[in-house]
């Protein structure tokens, strides 16, 4: 065993022993559709700047995502109800008392001049504002002279020279800056000690700092910074929460909590253990195919899968990311497509021991993982791009799947690349996997590719033939968006949501069986308080609720209907816009990327087909009729990873086949790299479908539309990958005067015909 391969082995180890600790001594923190959690019912409140109406009410509502999204990683639901009430759902957070220590701070920060003591009764103060200081010595106060709306950004920060503690930092906007120096002049022109040259600084009606105007400033000068900070015996935490809460954004309106109760899961036990099983029958399903394909070698790609399955796992604990049905569906899903990148190694490893049939086996893996870094390495750094972009410019769900994404990216490079390959490099020392052809999968070159190598068909002879296809394809999608219309689900267009008494308990499962029985099979039924039923839909009119609770009904008896009130969008515009702003960014990052990397003409094929995917997966849903939701964003957003993952396999090696053979024509070329990366698009695919599959069948209603969504997906992105990116790249080649690349030198003592690999005495004949 060589010393790297030693590295490798013990860098896996220790990384695994670190993960089972996390995994077996940290609990995970479960969505609402697993474990349930709190509901909190805020009621806005008119103010003297501004009425509690609905503008102002979806304002507040992104101002709360913001400083929930601020305070820790999760996916809460935020919707509006009626005019002025906003709905709260706070996953994993079942104590109501610490939901309210979470959100229920107004954080409406205004500054105040001080315009000398305050007397008992209030009086004293122009605007009738008396309040207490840091000492509890009251302080008659002028009008806001500006608010919290006009801090651009807040930060905790420790002064250890000055022995003054933790602060928190203050910058302001422009418009703010010059009325936060019109505050201090003012303020400057009393004498020192004065108590009218202080300032005091509000947070929800409470001095939290009054801090006196330097002797150094001049009267009228004021602090030309523009910036200040908020002094006080702040701990560290309490610091870094007042600075979250200012940095989240003042509240355009106050808000009171006027109902919170613990609620139960979406989901019933009965579907969590039947995705359960899902996952653990499509994972088995995959890592026995590619032990089949792959002989050992296989198996031990398995047992590198299903550590990443744990250390993926561990980190997502570790983090506090919360855990919903869908994200553990995509976090089982990636686990097929993580596969990938030892799909990869294997087949470049069959190419070298075909081409060098002399060559011994572990030659020939060393050469497959060198081959295939590059396809690797881009392919991931891509993603991890995507997946940097939405978590730092999305909100709510965007930013969890975010996280989940650049963890699993993450994770399974380290699965493919160390642990994988410590496992291969191992048994390929072996005189017994050496000698034996048959068992460790890497001498045959495969029935995919020796069926290619002996028919040899010509698919890039015509590359416009495919684009039509294509078009056709897209020319169709956009029909069935036009004619029959998208179904947004009601976290895009809002809805009603009822709650019922019944006079039997009702189960979630039989309230979601009878619901889908009598027609309302989107509807979203959680428990609600002492075993109420609570029901959110679509749009319904008053015949349909009629009928919702007589479906009800015949599950639990008597039913009284307890709430009804109609909420606006969970998803709303201003997330829907930042959503589609981090993905245009992300779209834009990887486009200049890949022209980087590779050449504009590849780079514009690949976004092309990525676009073409998205509209045909949104087509399709629209001819099936079937709810674009919540579920559907997030295996959008799987199914834009896999494209570009495909396209950038497939065009690494036409980069790579092209500057080898730079007089040779490029359609050439081309239809040579897509019949060589054909078996392991083919491999890669049914380890995803595995899961996928069984997802859909065995996953229940619940996963239904989130496993078709990934089906139609990976299939047709499949599909652009090769017949789509592929011919675009042709025909914009044609108008490009670039010249071919440049053949990559290897690093002296790596390759060549002077290379000495291991085991290898240095002998030729």
């Amino acid at each position: 065993m060589t010393r790297a391969t030693t590295v490798r082995a013990v860098l896996a180890a220790a990384v695994l022993l670190v993960a089972v600790l996390i995994t077996l001594t940290m609990s995970p923190r479960l969505g609402l559709d697993l474990q349930g959690g709190t509901r909190m019912v805020l009621q806005a409140k008119d103010s003297t700047t501004a009425k509690a109406d609905r503008e102002s009410t979806d304002r507040t509502l992104e101002v709360l995502r913001k400083r929930i999204d601020s305070l820790g990683v999760a996916e809460p639901t935020l919707t509006r109800s009626g005019e002025d009430r906003i709905i709260v759902e706070l996953p994993d957070v079942q104590d109501p008392r610490k939901a309210a220590e979470v959100i229920g701070r107004t954080a409406q920060l205004t500054f105040h001049a001080v315009q000398g003591p305050g007397a008992p009764d209030g009086s004293g103060a122009e605007d009738g504002t008396t309040l207490p200081d840091e000492q509890g010595r009251r302080l008659a106060l002028g009008p806001a002279a500006l608010s919290g709306a006009g801090v651009k950004d807040a930060s905790a920060s420790f002064d250890a020279q000055q022995g003054a503690g933790w602060s928190v930092s203050l910058d302001f906007r422009k418009d703010a800056g010059r009325d936060w120096t019109r505050l201090t002049g003012e303020a400057a022109c009393h004498p020192v000690q004065d108590e009218r040259r202080r300032v005091a600084i509000v947070l929800d009606k409470q001095v939290i700092s009054s801090p006196q105007v330097s002797p150094t400033v001049g009267c009228g000068t004021g602090l030309p910074s523009g910036s200040t900070q908020i002094t006080g015996s702040f701990s560290a935490d309490e610091a870094r929460e007042l600075a979250l809460l200012i940095q989240g954004g003042a509240l355009p309106v106050p808000v009171e909590i006027v109902e919170q109760r613990t609620v139960g899961p979406t989901l019933g036990a009965a579907a969590i253990d039947a995705s359960a099983r899902a996952a653990l029958i499509g994972a088995a399903a995959t890592a026995l195919f590619i032990t089949v394909v792959y002989r050992l070698f296989g198996a031990l790609a398995a047992v590198a899968l299903g550590a990443y399955g744990v250390i993926s796992y561990a980190a997502l604990v570790a983090l506090g990311v919360t855990l919903t049905l869908p994200g553990l569906a995509g976090f089982v899903l990636a686990i097929g497509m993580a596969v990938d990148a030892n799909v990869l190694v294997f087949e470049r490893a069959r190419e070298e021991h075909a081409q060098h049939p002399g060559r011994s086996l572990r030659t020939s893996l060393t050469a497959g993982f060198r081959h295939a870094w590059s396809a690797v390495a881009d392919s991931n750094v891509t993603t991890l791009i995507a997946a940097g972009l939405l978590f730092f410019l999305g909100s709510g769900p965007v930013k969890g799947f975010g996280v989940t994404l650049g963890i699993g990216v993450l994770a399974s490079m380290f699965s493919a690349l160390v642990i994988a390959r410590a496992l291969t490099e191992i048994a390929a020392g072996s005189t017994f996997v050496g000698t034996y052809r048959g068992v460790n999968g890497i001498a045959s070159p495969g029935r995919v590719r020796t069926w290619l190598n002996r028919r040899d068909p010509q698919l890039m002879r015509f590359p416009r033939r495919w684009l039509l296809v294509s078009a056709v394809l897209v020319a169709v999608a956009v029909t069935g968006i036009l004619v029959r219309g998208v179904n947004l689900g009601v976290e895009f267009t809002g809805g009603r949501l009822v709650e019922y008494a019944t006079s039997r308990p009702v189960d979630v499962e039989s309230a979601r069986s009878a619901l889908a029985g009598a027609g309302f099979a989107d509807a979203e039924v959680t428990t609600a308080g002492a075993g109420d039923i609570s029901v959110r839909t679509g749009e319904l009119d008053n015949a349909g609720e009629h009928a919702l609770r007589a479906a009800l009904a015949e599950e639990g008896g008597a039913t009284t209907k307890v709430r009804d009130e109609l909420i606006g969008p969970s998803l709303g515009d201003e997330l829907r816009r930042n959503a589609l702003i981090a993905l245009a960014i992300a779209v834009l990052v990887q486009l200049v990327y890949l022209a980087v990397r590779f050449r504009w003409t590849f780079a514009v094929a690949s976004v092309g087909a990525l676009v073409h995917d998205v509209i045909v997966l949104v087509g399709a849903f629209a001819w099936l009729g079937r709810t674009v939701d919540g579920i559907f964003l997030a295996a959008l957003l799987t199914v834009i990873g896999y494209s570009v993952n495909d396209s950038v396999v497939v065009f690494d090696r036409v980069r790579e086949l092209w500057a080898k053979a730079r007089r040779e024509p490029l359609g050439t070329v081309a239809n040579r790299a897509v019949l060589q990366t054909v078996p392991r698009t083919v491999n890669t695919g049914m380890g995803a479908l595995f899961i996928l599959v069984a997802l859909a069948v065995l996953g229940g209603d619940s996963l239904a539309d989130f496993a078709l969504a990934l089906l139609i997906g990976i299939v047709v992105g499949t599909y652009s990958s090769v017949m789509t990116a592929v011919p675009a790249a042709l025909l914009l080649e044609r108008g490009s005067k670039a010249p071919p690349p440049v053949r990559r030198s290897a690093p002296r003592g790596r390759s060549g015909a002077g290379r000495r690999e291991p085991l290898d005495n240095g002998a030729r004949v």
